[in-house]
């Protein structure tokens, strides 16, 4: 059965996940932490050294609202450092937007438990900002 048209309003915030793995990757992933705290009006995660959730990698999450990614994720195709990074959107479905709605910038990883993120939720609107951005993107 096919899934009904959503509109755009749909969305209530993003997510990027920052993947690493091992020292190098981590120190990348770190730069690159507070490379988007200089730029971007977004709320840091805090960095998981080990696996949490759905995410088959350490990582941390920028939690940022809908006009943000205009100007974050060209910045962060550009700037990534060959991490891989999962963006999604938040809507009222947790599952699909980690499955069907997200993409990868550079090498996917799988997503585990997915039968544990909620088919039908509350969407999570953008966490309160915790970055004072001083550099232009």
């Amino acid at each position: 059965m096919a899934k009904s048209t959503l509109p755009v309003a749909s969305i209530v915030s993003y997510h990027a996940h920052v993947y690493f793995d091992g020292t190098a990757q981590r120190a990348a992933a770190l730069r690159l932490r507070e490379e988007i705290a200089a730029r971007f009006p977004v709320a840091m995660g805090r960095v998981h050294d080990r696996l949490v959730g759905p995410h088959a990698r350490p990582m941390y999450q920028v939690s940022f609202a809908v006009p943000v990614f205009a100007t974050l994720i060209p910045w962060l195709m550009l700037n990534r450092d060959g991490l891989s990074i999962l963006i999604h959107p938040n809507t009222a479905a947790e599952r699909d937007d980690h499955l069907e709605r997200a993409f990868w910038l550079g090498a996917p990883l799988p997503i585990l438990h997915a039968d544990d993120l909620a088919e039908e939720n509350e969407p999570q609107g953008a966490n309160p900002v915790n970055t004072t951005p001083y550099l232009e993107p």
